[in-house]
């Protein structure tokens, strides 16, 4: 999954562009930016703990936010690192709410199997922006570390 460190566009957090054909693929590809953040080989989060998310939001900007906060949680509250992620991105008709629904797959963080980079505290809204370019969608995101 395509994604990207930012240089110059801050100094104490990390930033990256994530980018995939659909919708689906460029949340896959922002969420993996957000555990290379924190750990520094992402295959080295196996895929033996399953967790589904529903997240619903008045635009995909939002439900991006949600979801990649969600991941920061996960890791926070219950000690979890996703490794692989199954996402599905809708609207309700008529211009509704955006929708989510992911499978991702992880397990325990593990201080001696995860070689830790960074503590990500928070997706910020500084410099954030999803966009579409040419058939790419697109996301920059901040993360407080």
């Amino acid at each position: 999954m395509p994604y990207k460190f930012l240089e110059g566009i801050t100094v104490a957090d990390v930033a990256f562009e994530a980018s995939g054909a659909t919708e689906n693929e460029m949340f896959e590809s922002a969420a993996e930016a957000v555990t290379s953040t924190m750990v520094k080989d992402h295959k080295s989060v196996k895929a033996n703990i399953p967790k589904k998310l529903a997240l619903k939001a008045p635009s995909l900007e939002q439900l991006l936010f949600d979801f990649l906060q969600e991941l920061v949680f996960l890791k926070d509250a219950k000690l979890m690192l996703y490794g692989k992620y199954g996402v599905k991105v809708s609207q309700e008709p008529n211009g509704g709410k955006f929708k989510l629904a992911a499978e991702l797959k992880g397990e325990k963080l593990n201080p001696k199997k995860h070689e830790l980079l960074v503590d990500v505290k928070a997706v910020t809204w500084h410099e954030y922006r999803v966009w579409k370019e040419g058939n790419r969608w697109k996301a920059r995101v901040v993360l407080d570390v």
